[in-house]
């Protein structure tokens, strides 16, 4: 059986799209395929106007350091680095200049200006995924995946992180894909595509947490 069977769908810029779906429905499958992190055995992926299949495993890895953002649910920051050296993680990687007001406009949206000198082992979850999103929004990339983002914070910091998200798509015109299993977490998109046995069997508007837990429910 096919991982996913068919799928054609485009994400459009500055929009925040979730993808939900059952356990096994295709919906990791599609945001590793769409990130270029795995190839698809036919059709296409096209990312900020690059056309995937035709690059090698080096010119890859540079589109996906210049042009998209990583959000995961186990934050993923290196643990000898301070949260300032995290956030500047992917400009370091590339050798990139660090244009500081930009710098300091995301510290200051995503509230950790009195923690750049801490590691993560000494911020909370909630705070580490602040630092995880500063990072994935430093070098401006096409497209921002976020994978479960809240799955592993309480309700408060989860309504933070996932506000933050909204307010990049809201006040700095970024790209958001976001694969959750939570409801109340896809109500803060825009677009809502439910993922069953490979296919997509729902692509509209995002409404309340109870919209999308009924479409579940018909589903599942």
């Amino acid at each position: 059986m096919d991982a996913l069977a068919g799928v054609t769908v485009d994400f459009p810029a500055g929009r925040f799209a979730a993808i939900m779906g059952p356990s096994g429905s295709g919906k990791s499958t599609l945001m590793h395929i769409l990130a270029g992190l795995d190839q698809p055995t036919s059709g296409s992926v096209r990312l900020d106007g690059v056309e995937l299949s035709g690059l090698d495993d080096r010119e890859l890895t540079n589109l996906r350091r210049d042009r998209i953002g990583f959000i995961f649910q186990t934050f993923n920051l290196l643990p000898v680095l301070d949260a300032e050296e995290n956030i500047l993680l992917p400009l370091s990687i590339a050798g990139r200049e660090v244009d500081r007001p930009w710098f300091d406009q995301l510290v200051e949206t995503v509230g950790i200006g009195d923690r750049l000198d801490h590691r993560p082992a000494e911020l909370s979850g909630g705070q580490q995924q602040r630092v995880a999103v500063a990072r994935a929004l430093i070098s401006r990339p096409a497209v921002v995946f976020a994978d479960e983002p809240s799955g592993n914070l309480d309700s408060k910091a989860s309504g933070d992180v996932l506000g933050l998200l909204r307010h990049a798509v809201d006040d700095f015109s970024q790209t958001v894909v976001m694969v959750t299993h939570d409801a109340h977490a896809a109500s803060f998109a825009d677009r809502l595509l439910v993922l069953a046995d490979g296919r997509i069997v729902h692509d509209g508007e995002a409404h309340t947490a109870e919209s999308a837990l009924d479409l579940m429910k018909d589903i599942g």
